[in-house]
């Protein structure tokens, strides 16, 4: 999958992939991707609960080697 850009929030805890992740999202244009690699095992919940409450889509997830990968598209 494409992205506009990419947040590295691998080795944050709570809230800090959130924090961050809200922080990229607003310098993204609607309809912008934006990927985000984590190591937080409750970002998974997090992010998708995070993306639905600000009008954001969650197109997909995937776990690769112990790192989790969102790629949320801005609403």
């Amino acid at each position: 999958m494409n992205a506009d850009k990419l947040l590295d929030a691998k080795g944050l805890a709570c809230p800090m992939p959130i924090v961050r992740t809200k922080k990229m999202m607003e310098q993204l244009d609607t309809g912008q991707v934006l990927e985000i690699h984590a190591t937080d095992k409750g970002a998974k919940n997090d992010l998708t609960a995070w993306a639905k409450s600000g009008g954001h889509e969650l197109v997909t997830d995937l776990e690769e080697d112990g790192i989790l990968k969102f790629w949320i598209k801005k609403g």
